[in-house]
């Protein structure tokens, strides 16, 4: 069986075990089922296999391709939730057209998995002197929590995360800030306008103040990859019944952050939005806060992992890959913060999410290629 035929056969079998994440979708499956797949099959091609379950029923699974000794060490990341089926027919039982797998998770991320499996299996051939770490992940769709805790107990030299980049190499990506901003009416009957007090008018004039910062921020002048942060409200609720002045309403805003943002400055921008409001009405009673951060990542093209996966890229696709920054949030963070220099590089594809969902094999087999080229040239020396 030829590379192709065998990585479209890996990418079909991982596409068909249902692996949606639980804290998306309540009857999602999990990773168990998944976990026990790649287990075995990175066993069979030599790997020291290790399970990685904080919490139970949620396994990432760990395979150490060992060197010989005196080398560096290279972790390949891919994470094996996916996102609910939503209206996607067939959704679990993959189609192969036009060099397309189709099938929920196929692009984000099981063509990726399937590769860095692959990769594993060649690698081995080689008797690299280091190591060569591959870590399917669980729970990426929601809090990272594979990825945290395989971090934890495993270190690297370097690292690329797998996530799909149309076989561009992504330096940088952005971080987010999740905040929840609630004002405080009184209650009173809706004929009492003398009494009551309206907390979802007084949100209004945040909101509005809200509007105003993301254009200011989307104005500047911004990163040289990521262009500038963001802020828009997500969810809003408030108010009990028509006839009483709501004494509560609640917005939930999203901060999109670039390097050199952070939760702190973006709960200061609102804290900022609520004086704005509280100078044009006193009555405005408010208050806001974080409850969840995720930090923006970025290497340096200079950095010499960098330098090698785009040397390793240049060999596997006869060009230079592009090099970028990309909006949304990746597991690449977290690599980064503990210390290992880590980019991105995945395949090509669409509809992460979507109801159409893609990943093009032949991307994925230039992927292998990269990912083995990166651990000759880290693992080799």
């Amino acid at each position: 069986m030829s590379l192709g035929d065998d990585l479209k056969s890996l990418v079909c079998e991982l596409v068909a075990i249902e692996s949606v994440n639980p804290d998306l979708v309540p009857t999602g499956a999990g990773e168990t089922n998944i976990a026990r797949f790649v287990a075995a099959w990175l066993r069979q091609c030599g790997l020291e296999v290790v399970i990685v379950e904080p919490v139970s029923g949620r396994p990432s699974v760990v395979g150490v391709l060992r060197g010989i000794g005196g080398g560096r060490s290279l972790m390949l990341n891919a994470h094996m939730d996916t996102v609910g089926a939503g209206a996607m027919p067939g959704a679990f039982e993959p189609a192969v057209r036009d060099g397309r797998v189709y099938g929920r998770g196929a692009y984000d991320m099981k063509g990726s998995l399937a590769a860095i499996m692959i990769a594993a299996r060649e690698t081995a051939r080689l008797g690299l002197k280091g190591d060569l770490i591959v870590t399917a992940v669980a729970d990426e769709e929601v809090a990272s929590l594979g990825t945290s805790a395989v971090l934890e107990r495993f270190d690297a030299d370097a690292a690329i995360v797998t996530e799909p980049t149309e076989l561009r190499l992504c330096v940088a990506h952005k971080g987010f800030v999740w905040l929840d901003v609630e004002t405080q009416g009184v209650a009173a009957h809706g004929s009492r306008a003398d009494l009551g007090v309206d907390a979802i008018a007084h949100m209004g004039r945040i909101l509005t103040g809200a509007v105003e910062l993301d254009r200011t921020l989307r104005g500047a002048r911004g990163h040289a990859l990521l262009g500038t942060g963001s802020l828009h409200a997500s969810l809003i609720e408030g108010g009990q019944e028509m006839s009483t002045y709501p004494a509560r309403c609640v917005a939930k805003f999203e901060r999109r952050t670039v390097p050199g943002e952070d939760g702190a400055s973006a709960l200061r921008e609102i804290e900022g939005l609520i004086a704005s409001a509280r100078t044009a009405d006193p009555l405005v009673s408010a208050a806001a806060r974080v409850t969840l951060e995720r930090h923006p990542s970025e290497l340096s093209g200079s950095d010499p992992v960098s330098i090698t996966v785009a040397g390793a890229a240049r060999k596997a696709l006869g060009r230079d890959a592009e090099v970028v920054g990309v909006a949304y949030w990746m597991d690449m963070a977290l690599a980064n913060a503990k210390g290992i220099p880590t980019v991105a590089f995945g395949p090509s594809g669409e509809g992460e999410h979507a109801d159409v969902e893609w990943v093009d094999l032949a991307s994925v087999e230039k992927c292998v290629q990269v990912y083995v080229n990166t651990a000759e040239a880290v693992c080799g020396s």
